[in-house]
Order: C-alpha cells, then structure tokens, then sequence
C-alpha cells in the first residue's frame, strides 16, 4: 500500500475519497516517456475535412518532422523549439499533434497564439475541432461543445489535468490570461510589432510560461519575412541552426538541399532535377523519398541559448505528391521580373528572409526627372486623391497624392500651415485645405477623398483626435507608425479622446506599417523612367514629381532615411530606419496619404472600381493592373473606415 492509499485508509472511507486518491496518483505519476512522433502515429488520424491524405496520421511519409516533434516531449531538454519552414511542408500539424499529446498523455495548461483573434477562431474551428472528432484517444477527454458546462467552447478546451487556450498575438488580454506551461506561437511573423502599448506578443506570451520553470516549452514556427525584422530567423539565429541532410542516391554523400543546385532546361521545369555537390550526380524527383527516409538533422552552429534548438526547411523537401521540384522552378520562372513575387517565393518556398534594400534612392536623379504639369491640377492618370499630414511643434505639413489603378502616383500638391497646433487657427487651415478640390485634366474636380493624420507625438495627440473627431471618419483618421507591421495599414482600434482631462468621446486609431511603406515607397522611387524614344509606359508604381511642387529641398527630404543594421537591447541584429538628415516630413507625408489610401481598400479594389471612377470622369477605363515592381509584400487589403463617404458625390462609389 502506499503512503497515498495509507492516509485514505487512516481517514476512513467517505465520498469522493477513490477521486482525490486518483487524483494524487495523476500528480505523483512520472512525466510520459512516450514520445509525441510515437504518440501521433499510434493515435492520430486524419479526416477529409483538413487533410489532402485521410486516415492515420504517419510520420515516415514526412520523416523531417519527427525531430521537431520529439523535442516538444516532456523528457526532451529544449525548451524553446524553433520551425522556420517554406509551405507545405507539414509544420502546423507538429504543433496540432503537440496540442493532442498534451491533451491525453502530459496534460497541463496550453496556450495557442495565431496572429489575430479571428485567426484563432478559425484555427480552432478548422484545425482543433477536426483535431478531437477524429482522435478517439482524445476525443473522449474533451467534453462535446453542445453539453452543458462542458468547457468546451470555441477559443478554450478544458481537459482532465489543463486546458487549451487559444488567442490572437494581437489581444494583449488574451496573451495575460492564464499561466501556461506549454506555448504554441503559430506564424510568429505575422505578429504585430507591439500589442496595444504593452510590448513584444511573443515576450508576453513567454512570461506566461515563467513559473513552470525548466519543465515549460515553447515551439515558435512561421515562415520568414524580411531579414533583420522576422522574428523566426532572430529566433533560429540564436539556436543551434539544424539543418536535414539527405543522402545522395549515386554517391551517399550527406547534404541539405539548395535551390541553388536544381537545374532544368529553360521554359521546361519537368527537365528539373538536383546536382549532388559530391559528385554532381543528377538527382531526379523519385529519389526523395529514399533520401528522406535517410535523413537526419545536424546542427550547424552553436546556439547563444543553450535551451533553444532550431530547425529549417524548404518546400524543396516536400514528400512526392505535395509540392515538386518541376512546381518550384514554374513559381520561379513565373516570379521573375517581379520582386514582390520573387520575395513570396523566397520566404513561402525556400523558406529564407527577403532582403530589403535600404539604400535611399538619389535624390538628385529624383530631381532631374521630375515632369512638367499645370499647378493645382490632377494629371490624367490619377483618380483618387488622399493626402498624408504630419505635425510639428510649429505647423502642419500636408501631401496631396493621386493614385492610379496600378499604384502610379502624381505629387499633386505639398503645402505648409505655419501655426501652433495647440491653437485652433493652424487646424481651422487643414479644415479648409481637406475642403478643397483640384482640376482634374478631363475638366471635372476631384476633392480629397481621405486625410491621414500623424498622432504620433504625445504632445499633440489629444489635438489630432479633436479634430478627427470633428471632421468625422470619411474624411479624417488618425493614424500611428507602427515598425512592426507587416501591412501599409492594420485593423483599426478604438481610443478614447480626452483634452484638458475632459472625455469627448471616441474614435479609431488606425496602425500604420512605416517601415513596410517606406520599403515601398524608396521601391518604386527607384523604378527608371522611360525614355521618349522607347515610347514605353510608365512602370506600375511609378512616383511621378512635379516642378512646381517637388523642389530640391522636398527631394532630399523624400530620400532622408536609409534602412540599417543596428544591435538591439537583446543582441539580436534588427534593421531599423534612421535619419540621414534632420528634415524628411515630405517621406512622412507620403507614408500617411498612402495609409489613406490602403485604408479606403484602394488596395483591394478591382477593375471594375476603377472603370466606374475613370467613367466618372469621361475617362476611357484604365487597363487592368500589371505586376506591381517593388519591393515588399503585397499590400494588405483593408476594409475602409465605418462610415466612409466620398465627399462631393459618390464618384467613387
């Protein structure tokens, strides 16, 4: 008898005794030695409803995943797992059967991060929910969602022993709810910067897990972005870099797979197959299968923290019958000439970061090319206005931009209002100036149809959410940099407005992506302008300058930042944007009529938007967009602000 069943015994027989004895029993048992590869072949399987291959789940068909996910098992030493991965390649489901080992073999409290809260609503309801109906081992540990009291509802599933809590990065409520021994931060790229003044998502979901002690894991997978600014790459820097190294069929020489070595005939990706770097035996597709069977992983540098171990993976892994090589070379070919497609497939293929550049264009050659139009006039091309507004101690300084269907954009105008901003007469001057319309050149008037307002400084903050408010949200929004945004403009917020320590009421604040749009911005600043001999068009994206408008001082300020390597607190190398010079209001403008525009949806907007705008104007219809080249992702597609009017009539409607 043991010591447990001894104090039981000596208390005498009473309701509930058996439960508190099974109870002590659950707590004293050593943690599992089975490990999560041997528990999702054992149990896991797989259903129609999410998998391309239904039925039990089978580590050999990708073996690359049974390290990964043997390093989450609780007699695994790592406490920080790190997955930096191309698509397709299996690594959401190493997290998934995590979450199902956890339920029915370690059970303790568990947190799943997605980037958003909606993300996390339909990580739980296509990946969580299949998760339990099709796993007999677990689903009779989590109780139906339809029984009463069951504990399982849509964003937590409590279980025997711990609960599963899941959560947006951008929620800091969420990421502060409970204590957590086991961490799942799913597509840690695609978190924001900071989440609601309170910090890094992941450092706050990292704090969750702090009194568990060495007995806590973590497991951080996303692909890449841009280098210097992706967290999984910090994260995979700093551990041990393991790579998979397959043998070769010809020559059994071990190696990780390089894009760098596939080889195909030009036009012809069938033709693809891989150069051993041994002995330059070509490798063709059906050999995978063989090789991963044979691989292993090995560490390729000395991790700065010993607890952390890290892996990496291209889509060039793939098993047979998910993603070929021949696929990789047609997504290659289809990419060139177009350095937003080539980044795609560098951070979702190759799973590598995307380096931007940070040279800032020359702000002479900007100068020497601009163009010659009437002042205060729209030039044909352009059919939207919005304008971008930053404030200074002493003024407001505000762009006028046009924007056409394929991003190309007209400097229409770029004006100064001298006055202090803690009085009303400056603002009363950007009322009339948003009140305004330009000549277009097809005769008609085209008023401003959106105004992004810098809130930035904490001084004038309360100032710029006045007038917002008073100007209403289809004309004016106020917006706020955010670095680490991934987006030219985020999911607005709700804030509330005080001045001299009355409440006014409330707006929305709306996140803006400063380094993404700068990266854009020096892009298409750096696309070469068509000769007259050539007769070609303007490139998409294209930044048309006009003389009256773009002198030498407002040149030099648009190209007033440079993109560069700087240490961080931590160690970890970050990029940052710094100032080459004192003045670049004229870049900061730019950024938030941008903002403006992505906030209106401009960047979702379809043919047919843009045929009605030019019909509009008795415009023929523009032709649809091309390739946008540039540097940077695409564009995030955001809903316009509630209540959106285009002022003046409902041209764009």
């Amino acid at each position: 008898m043991t010591t447990g069943e001894q104090i039981i015994a000596e208390l005498g027989g009473f309701d509930g005794a058996a439960e508190i004895l099974q109870a002590w029993r659950d707590g004293m048992a050593p943690e599992p030695a089975l490990l999560v590869s041997d528990w999702a072949d054992k149990h896991r399987m797989l259903g129609s409803r999410g998998s391309a291959e239904p039925g039990p789940w089978r580590t050999n068909r990708t073996p690359y995943l049974r390290d990964v996910m043997d390093a989450l098992s609780p007699a695994h030493p790592a406490r920080r797992v790190v997955f930096m991965k191309g698509a397709q390649v299996g690594g959401t489901e190493c997290g998934n059967n995590w979450i199902g080992y956890v339920i029915h073999h370690a059970p303790g409290p568990m947190l799943a991060v997605q980037p958003t809260t909606e993300l996390a609503k339909r990580f739980s309801d296509q990946r969580i929910d299949p998760l339990v109906e099709e796993t007999p081992a677990i689903r009779q540990r989590v109780a139906p969602a339809r029984s009463r009291d069951s504990g399982n509802r849509q964003l937590s599933k409590e279980f025997p022993g711990g609960q599963l809590v899941m959560t947006g990065a951008n929620s800091a409520v969420g990421l502060r709810s409970m204590s957590a021994r086991f961490l799942f931060l799913d597509e840690v790229d695609a978190y924001p910067g900071d989440v609601e003044g309170e910090g890094d998502p992941v450092a706050l979901a990292e704090a969750r897990a702090r009194t568990f002690g060495w007995r806590r894991k973590t497991l951080l997978v996303s692909t890449p972005t841009i280098s210097g600014l992706s967290r999984i790459e910090r994260e995979y820097l700093a551990s041990d870099q393991r790579r998979f190294f397959l043998p070769c069929p010809h020559c059994a020489a071990m190696q990780w797979l390089r894009f760098e070595r596939l080889v195909w005939e030009k036009g012809e990706p069938d033709t693809a197959r891989y150069l051993c770097e041994a002995c330059d035996g070509a490798i063709g597709e059906q050999h995978k299968t063989t090789m991963l069977a044979g691989g292993e992983w090995r560490p390729t540098a000395i991790p700065q923290d010993p607890h952390a171990i890290g892996f990496h993976i291209s889509a060039l892994y793939s098993p047979v019958g998910w993603f070929s090589w021949s696929q990789a070379v047609r997504d290659w070919e289809a990419a060139q000439g177009d350095d937003r497609a080539i980044k795609t497939f560098r951070n979702t293929v190759l799973g590598e970061t995307w380096q931007e550049s940070g040279e800032a264009p020359d702000w002479q050659r900007l100068y020497d090319r601009r163009e010659e139009w009437e002042p205060g006039t729209v030039p044909e091309g352009g059919l939207l206005l919005t304008a971008g507004v930053d404030v200074q101690r002493d003024r407001l300084e505000a762009s006028i931009w046009a924007w056409a269907q394929d991003r190309q954009s007209w400097l229409v105008e770029h004006r100064v209002l001298a006055g202090n901003p803690f009085e009303t007469a400056v603002w009363d001057e950007l009322r009339a100036l948003l009140g305004e319309t330009w000549r277009h050149a097809s005769g008609h008037r085209l008023p401003i149809a959106m105004a992004a307002i810098d809130s930035g400084d904490g001084m004038t903050t309360a100032e710029v959410y006045s007038f917002v408010r008073k100007a209403g949200a289809g004309r004016a929004i106020a917006v706020k940099g955010q670095d680490g945004l991934r987006a030219a403009i985020g999911q607005p917020s709700a804030t509330e407005v005080r001045r001299n320590g009355r409440k006014l009421g409330g707006l929305k604040l709306w996140p803006v992506g400063s380094s993404f749009l700068k990266g854009e911005t020096y892009g298409w600043l750096k696309l070469e302008r068509p000769t007259a001999e050539s007769g070609d068009p303007f490139p998409p994206g294209f930044v048309h300058l006009p003389m009256h408008a773009a002198g030498e001082e407002f040149c030099r300020q648009l190209t007033a930042e440079q993109f560069v390597a700087r240490a961080g607190r931590n160690g970890f190398r970050r990029l940052e944007w710094v100032k080459a010079r004192e003045r670049n209001e004229a870049l900061d403008c730019r950024v938030y009529a941008r903002a403006a525009a992505a906030a209106l949806g401009m960047d979702g907007w379809g043919d047919g938007r843009w045929a009605r705008m030019a019909d509009a104007l008795s415009l023929p219809a523009p032709e649809p967009a091309a390739p946008i080249q540039a540097n940077g992702t695409a564009p995030a597609t955001t809903t316009r602000p509630s209540g959106w009017l285009a002022p003046r009539g409902n041209w764009l409607r």
